[in-house]
């Protein structure tokens, strides 16, 4: 091998994990599913496709121009179109295999009438939540992910909601009093796409003051790092959290043989099939 070659093979990139939703009216679903099937196995891509009447929810890995193929075909569709991806970087593919399921929602809730591909609450960039952090104004940071997520990190003073599953969360909203509904609500999730059916429920209960928090804890780890954070951010696959360079931590060793929710960490093939039920 050549001096060049050995230094391009040294420099090769690491795996891409790239993350995304789109809440937007879809419909042929199975052969959105058999054609995702065929572009992901070509590709050589792994992780996991959710495809539902409301849109569409991914969390995938692979080599960086497979990726980057992939997320274009993807946009090039017009009935999902701009994609705000989030990225991260890993030396080894955290996902087993490749899933593409149809779901009846991308993120299961159970709750007729919140369609966010027509509304959802205000957004509020990462930035401008550190800035609110750094200035010390006086919002209710709602952590809106299950108990076992909140439990290796969050933002300092924030709130949890309380629930072992997302489809809880209604229940736990109802039971908030009333003397709250005026408070500045800053909600935030992993990434994103529970806030986006969690801030007009929140909305619908009541609450006047209610923000979700533009692209989750990943967003703003990549935007603004770990600054108001305290400890990881769980990731649902192999490298089971991020610190806040978006870097994997030592949780998959840290925790090996311990309960986190409903399954172990971390026989693959089990973890596999319990981030699919967690969708």
């Amino acid at each position: 091998m050549s001096e060049l070659s050995s230094t391009n093979a040294e420099m090769s990139p690491p795996i891409v994990n790239i993350a995304a939703y789109k809440f937007a009216p879809l419909d042929e679903l199975t052969q959105r599913r058999e054609a995702l099937r065929a572009l992901t196995r070509r590709l050589e891509l792994k992780g996991t496709i959710l495809l539902s009447p409301e849109g569409i929810n991914f969390f995938l890995a692979g080599a960086r121009a497979a990726v980057d193929e992939f997320v274009a075909v993807l946009q090039a569709d017009p009935q999902v179109g701009a994609l705000d991806i989030k990225e991260s970087y890993t030396e080894r593919q955290p996902f087993g295999r490749m899933l593409v399921k149809l779901k009846r929602e991308i993120i299961a809730f159970g709750v007729e009438g919140i369609d966010p591909s027509q509304r959802t609450s205000p957004k509020l960039p990462a930035k401008q939540l550190k800035q609110w952090l750094d200035e010390g104004r006086p919002v209710t940071l709602l952590d809106v992910r299950n108990d076992y997520e909140v439990a290796l990190g969050t933002f300092a003073g924030a709130e949890p909601i309380g629930v072992a599953h997302f489809r809880d969360f209604p229940k736990a909203v109802d039971a908030l009093p009333d003397d709250r509904k005026e408070e500045t609500v800053v909600m935030f999730c992993t990434g994103g796409i529970r806030c986006e059916k969690a801030g007009p429920y929140m909305e619908r209960a009541g609450f006047k003051n209610v923000f979700q928090l533009e692209g989750g804890i990943l967003k703003y780890f990549e935007e603004c790092g770990a600054a108001h954070y305290t400890g990881e951010c769980f990731v649902f696959d192999d490298r089971v959290a991020v610190d806040g360079d978006l870097q994997a931590t030592d949780a998959a060793d840290r925790l090996a043989g311990e309960q986190l929710g409903s399954r172990p960490v971390y026989e693959r093939a089990e973890a596999e099939a319990w981030r699919a039920r967690q969708a």
